[in-house]
């Protein structure tokens, strides 16, 4: 009789989330002409801002400011699905102490043992599209990302896992700023673990999973884990992660001119100056401080395919036509190379895509070769070598498709690798069958 029970409610929840896929597969990410009127601004959610006495630079990292538990609403229409949402202390790109928010949501048989901590690819740089606001009902279109990604992980969900969805660009969205989201990711696992409410077991394990800008907050954290975080390393069984950036310097290269990837470019100028504190408008052309004060504000969904064609030395003045003319701009990027920090201690699936002419980006640029059009496959191979030469145990696989159309391949190879390290099973590798790959150096300044 209780199992009839479950199964009907696991019924009646796969048919909302079938019913979200339905609505969500009507959008698409349609760019506004250049003269479009801004779409009517909503007041944030005061939750989501802790104005607490205590400094939080006093606070531990992880610490829990405030909860609240609400409906999970696509929307703003409130699904069968509970959610806790978290403010927790966590540390921005700069190292200082901020308020980060993550949503659990919760296991549908109860108190869990298992966790899977999604990194969402919403992409922004709107603090308002970040997944938590999306789930209390934002229904801005950048914040549409976190209901697809549920659907992704719905297969967890129905299993009685619970998931954990940070904001991972932090407060203020500092997009590509890869530390600042693995710190805000761990934090948010800390967080949620010492939340009772979100009905997680208090010895449960963590696994990490996240796509393209998933991906830079899946590995940022199994990278970081062991040095900022130890008490969440211990609990990770695996990190799942696909379509990944590691050396951003060299994905700039790529896309510089492509057709739908382009305008990845000012948003990552944007990011990487606000997140690291750092003043690049000296270097920008007329043009480029247009579409820099166009894009602040901006999610992924307006910048893909709207500037075909554009480049970096469009941007800048003639004098800056080399990023590595620009010392802060080197200095940052270099500190937002994977291929010099050290290894995880996790087991790792690596997927990537080497099909990015599909999506007008081109593969044969010297020194970088292949990718899915915005994520370089011959640096993916390096970082996964370099994991294997470390000692990790490494799966990793290429799919011949581009970014978007790698997720189908992608999304069931990780859903059964973390299964399986769930499951206590051992971890395989295929490292010595992985090919060769790019040099992971750093930028080096123009002389």
């Amino acid at each position: 009789m209780g199992g009839t029970r479950v199964r009907t409610r696991y019924g009646r929840f796969g048919g909302a989330l079938a019913a979200v896929v339905a609505v969500l597969a009507t959008l698409a990410p349609v760019s506004p002409p250049a003269h479009a009127a801004p779409a009517p601004s909503v007041a944030p959610d005061p939750f989501f801002t802790y104005a607490g006495s205590t400094p939080l630079r006093e606070l531990a990292p992880g610490t829990v400011l405030k909860t609240r538990t609400l409906p999970y609403r696509v929307a703003g229409v409130p699904l069968p699905l509970r959610v806790v949402q978290i403010v927790f202390r966590t540390t921005d790109q700069q190292g200082r102490a901020v308020a980060g928010v993550t949503s659990v949501i919760k296991p549908l048989t109860g108190t869990t043992s298992r966790v899977i901590s999604y990194q969402s690819f919403y992409d922004s740089l709107d603090p308002e599209h970040g997944p938590s606001r999306a789930i209390a009902g934002s229904t801005a279109p950048g914040a549409m990302a976190a209901h697809v990604e549920t659907v992704l992980m719905a297969a967890f969900l129905l299993r009685g896992y619970a998931i954990v969805m940070a904001d991972t660009e932090g407060p203020t969205a500092d997009f590509a700023a890869g530390p600042e989201y693995g710190r805000v990711t761990l934090d948010s696992i800390r967080a949620a673990l010492r939340t009772p409410a979100t009905g997680i077991a208090p010895a449960a394990k963590v696994g990490l999973v996240g796509y393209s800008g998933g991906a830079i907050a899946t590995n940022w954290a199994a990278v970081l884990a062991p040095s900022y975080a130890p008490d969440v390393d211990r609990r990770l069984v695996g990190a799942a992660e696909g379509g990944v950036l590691v050396r951003p310097a060299a994905n700039l290269r790529y896309v510089d001119g492509s057709r739908i990837w382009a305008g990845v470019i000012p948003m990552a100028v944007v990011g990487v100056a606000r997140g690291f504190g750092i003043d690049l408008m000296p270097y920008l052309s007329d043009e480029g401080r247009r579409i820099y004060a166009r894009l602040e504000k901006a999610p992924i969904i307006e910048v893909l395919g709207a500037y075909p064609g554009l480049t970096w030395a469009d941007l800048t003045q003639p004098a800056y036509a080399d990023p590595a003319s620009i010392p802060a701009f080197v200095r940052t990027v270099n500190q937002l190379n994977l291929g010099t920090r050290p290894n995880p201690t996790v087991p790792m699936f690596i997927g990537q895509g080497t099909g990015g002419q599909l999506e007008g980006t081109r593969g044969d640029r010297p020194g970088l070769g292949k990718g899915d059009g915005v994520m370089l496959a011959g640096d993916v191979r390096s970082l996964a070598r370099k994991y294997c030469a470390g000692g990790v145990d490494v799966v990793h696989r290429e799919y011949p498709l581009s970014h978007f159309t790698s997720v189908p391949l992608w999304l069931p190879d990780a859903i059964a690798w973390l299964g399986a390290r769930f499951a206590g099973r051992p971890a395989p590798d295929n490292c010595a069958s992985i090919p060769a790959g790019n040099p992971l150096t750093p930028l080096a300044p123009a002389r």
